[in-house]
């Protein structure tokens, strides 16, 4: 009779931490998805800036239409929607090289620098860069949270009874280009200070209209294959490795 008691205590046990490990489970990936959309956010805030800047830089390099061309068509790919936060990433990575070009173009136009409209959107590109680079390792944090649980033991069995799958990193490529950063300095052109840009190490971002993975809502972006190799997530570094993913 102990016995048969013993072993339903047992039962109730196995139960209650099932139950909690599960919980935790679905909390996580609510909140990878959340963070997911606010990257996304950032990501729209990004893209609707470049049309206003590129304009503002046509009224002064009207010889550089390549590299407005440029801009424009890899913002176009980078709102078209990815299926997944790399390959959002890769596009946002493309957008960031066009846009580094387009700054050192507007080097070269000591008029445009000065313009109040151009240094005025440079700063508001640049703080929704940072924005992105903090909404990215916040996103990547919960990523790593949630994956670890999924693949360790007992919460890997819960997880596989769930249905709950690893996440996907937001991570930057190594082909991303530097972004500027805006500075403003002592020298005033029509008492304007002129915008000076420096580079930056942060991160460019992915997405689209939409970058929610799979393209439905609560879709949870999957990771690959277990085992590959994976750069720190939660740094903003990019050593040899924004679609993406703020």
């Amino acid at each position: 009779m102990i016995f048969v008691w013993i072993l339903l205590g047992l039962v109730v046990i196995l139960a209650v931490v099932g139950v909690v490990m599960y919980n935790g489970l679905i909390g996580l990936r609510n909140k990878v998805e959340e963070g997911w959309r606010q990257i996304d956010v950032e990501l729209k805030r990004r893209h609707d800036l470049i049309p206003n800047l590129v304009e503002t830089v046509k009224g002064y390099a009207t010889h550089e239409r390549g590299t407005l061309e440029e801009v424009i068509a890899a913002r176009s790919a980078a709102m078209s929607g990815a299926p997944t936060p790399a390959a959002a990433a890769q596009a946002e990575g493309q957008l960031s090289q066009a846009l580094g070009r387009l700054m050192a173009v507007a080097e070269a136009y000591p008029d445009l620098k000065a313009n109040q409209n151009f240094a005025a959107l440079q700063q508001e590109l640049t703080s929704t860069e940072d924005r992105i680079a903090s909404s990215r390792r916040y996103y990547n944090a919960l990523v790593r949270e949630l994956n670890t649980k999924v693949e360790s033991v007992p919460s890997n069995i819960v997880a596989n009874m769930a249905g709950v799958k690893r996440a996907e990193y937001f991570e930057a490529p190594a082909t991303e280009a530097v972004v500027p950063n805006v500075s403003f300095g002592d020298n005033a052109v029509g008492g304007a200070a002129a915008p000076a840009v420096a580079p930056s190490t942060q991160p460019g971002a992915v997405g689209g209209p939409s970058t929610q993975p799979g393209g439905a809502p609560g879709a949870l972006p999957q990771a690959q294959a277990p085992g590959a190799a994976q750069p720190d997530p939660t740094s903003d570094s990019t050593t040899g490795s924004a679609n993406p993913g703020a």
